[in-house]
């Protein structure tokens, strides 16, 4: 019988508190994601926000993290479709 070592710290979740983490996000952001189709982690929120205020204002940000989730949608949706039969 194989022995697994159970205490191995291989798998870890993120420490953090994400009510905090979405808390400490700037006030259009969290608009935004309290009305987004998608749940999105404040990190990957946060990560693509960043990216998209050093090329523009909050505006394009906004519209930046709006073609994103369009895209996922776009992708769920084709995945979706694969698995019924026509």
């Amino acid at each position: 019988m194989t022995r697994r070592n159970l205490r191995a710290g291989t798998v870890r979740r993120r420490a953090g508190n994400p009510m905090r983490e979405f808390d400490a996000l700037p006030p259009p952001l969290r608009a935004w994601l309290r009305e987004a189709a998608l749940p999105w982690s404040a990190k990957s929120a946060l990560r693509i926000w960043r990216q998209a205020r050093r090329d523009g204002d909050t505006q394009a940000a906004l519209r930046r993290l709006a073609a994103v989730e369009a895209g996922m949608l776009a992708r769920e949706g084709q995945m979706g479709s694969r698995g019924e039969s026509g």
